[in-house]
């Protein structure tokens, strides 16, 4: 990853990333409510065929890149990409939960994290063929809306302005998804639109599916392109038809605007493209109802400020299910998947149910056992996933001795503590069970105003 500094145009409240609450005793699901839907989405599979246990630990799998791997089970590695076994046990959990589901948001990226010459276009296709299948055959008639990532392509990152072999390719496998609008979209750019219609409600969800991996900073495809497959006009045109019709948007894609959240002052995409991004989503935020990516492999949220510093969007960055890492990072993720409720009637998010799979317990035991780490609303106490709500709790996360930021720390042991002097900015590394939390708030020039803190927790530490 190569993210770039940011622009001058935005104001991103970022980050909140869910309290580390240990939620162990409460129920394996949502309870019934009247007029609530629900979606699942899953991020960032990222399949290592290699994967396979053996005495010598650096030939555990390609994606350790000849580094040990730690401690390597039936369900995969720190160090390593998934193995099936895990990929497997998580749609099996999802599909054994009997939650009554609307449809699945899936934002991308199955092949693995190797080398560019252990890849090639065939291996790549054959794996991003090979999930579909997998999630179809779990969910046959389950309504799925997917997204590309950087990893579905090869080389990794050089997604295309034009139609392309991988582009053909995936459009045949999610064609029992999508329509044939939809499907010769993605043909010619990776992005689509398609209408969800549901009994259960009174209008229609528009999914708008972004190929933001065009505006990546490794892109080269994309350098000094203004308009990269014309994505920008299209979702323009197709968000002021949305407006007129009163429809509601949810917008999914891989590659998330904004922050990240592990780097001050810095954004996922390049400059240009997010300040793109986020005037057209401040000009259409009444009709987008929310904003779903994936990529980061980390747990956290925005809120999108308008001009006169009011939320307007709550957007959504999922955790990974590979529990992959870099051997020089100290820290990486269980795997997980997660749970969305929202309303019926204008699908405005209503809470977040965050499942995980303990690895080293899942390999010590041979078996899976997925639990709840945390619901939002009970996390934080909030009523609802609005970015009023949202905003509201970052508020309250960026003030100086937070009583959310006490519980926030009774509900976790606190091993080690890093204060970095520049900025007043204190970064708390934790073994927790929830994910990074970031409150700040950022001006035009994008340098942080009244950021007193930014804590970052990531899933369950190594």
């Amino acid at each position: 990853m190569e993210p770039r500094r940011g622009g001058r145009a935005a104001r991103l409240t970022l980050g909140l990333a869910l309290l580390c609450s240990a939620l162990e005793a409460a129920p394996a699901g949502p309870q019934p409510r009247s007029a609530v839907g629900k979606f699942w989405h899953v991020s960032d599979l990222h399949l290592d065929p290699t994967y396979h246990i053996t005495p010598d630990r650096t030939k555990v799998c390609s994606s350790s890149k000849g580094a040990n791997a730690s401690n390597p089970g039936p369900f995969g590695d720190f160090l390593c990409d998934s193995p099936y076994q895990l990929i497997l046990s998580a749609f099996a959990f999802m599909k054994d939960s009997k939650q009554q589901v609307s449809f699945m948001i899936w934002t991308g990226d199955s092949p693995p994290h190797v080398p560019v010459k252990e890849l090639s276009t065939k291996l790549v296709i054959s794996i991003i063929g090979n999930m579909s299948s997998t999630i179809r055959n779990f969910f046959p008639d389950l309504q799925v809306f997917p997204a590309l990532g950087n990893h579905d392509y090869w080389p990794q990152d050089q997604l295309p302005v034009t139609t392309s072999e991988v582009y053909n390719a995936v459009a045949d496998f999610w064609k029992p998804w999508l329509t044939d609008e939809a499907i010769s979209t993605f043909r010619k750019g990776g992005f689509y639109t398609q209408l969800f219609e549901s009994s259960d409600s009174s209008q229609p969800l528009r999914i708008i599916s972004l190929n933001t991996n065009l505006y990546y900073s490794p892109n080269s495809v994309t350098v000094n392109i203004t308009d990269p497959a014309n994505q920008f006009a299209w979702l323009e045109g197709i968000l002021e038809a949305c407006s007129q019709k009163e429809e509601k948007v949810y917008i999914i894609g891989h590659v998330p605007i904004g922050y990240l959240p592990y780097a001050r002052n810095t954004t996922a995409i390049r400059e240009y493209y997010n300040e793109r991004l986020v005037k057209i989503f401040r000009k259409y935020s009444s009709v987008i109802a929310g904003q779903f990516f994936g990529h980061t492999h980390r747990d956290s949220i925005m809120v999108l400020l308008d001009e006169e510093e009011k939320p307007v969007n709550s957007l959504f960055v999922a955790p990974a299910v590979t529990p992959v890492k870099n051997v020089w990072q100290m820290e990486s993720n269980n795997p997980g998947v997660r749970l969305y409720q929202y309303d019926l009637l204008d699908y405005s998010l209503l809470d977040l149910w965050q499942f995980y799979l303990d690895l080293r317990d899942a390999n010590k035991k041979n078996e899976s056992n997925w639990k709840l780490e945390y619901i939002l609303t009970k996390a934080y106490g909030i009523e609802d996933l609005k970015p009023e709500s949202l905003y509201e709790m970052a508020k309250q996360l960026s003030m100086p001795h937070s009583t959310l930021f006490e519980q926030y720390y009774s509900n976790f042991i606190v091993p080690t503590l890093f204060l970095h002097g520049s900025g007043n900015v204190l970064k708390q590394e934790s073994w927790c069970g929830g994910a990074d939390v970031t409150a700040a708030r950022f001006i035009t020039s994008w340098r942080p105003l009244d950021v007193p803190l930014k804590c970052s927790c990531q899933r369950h530490r190594i």
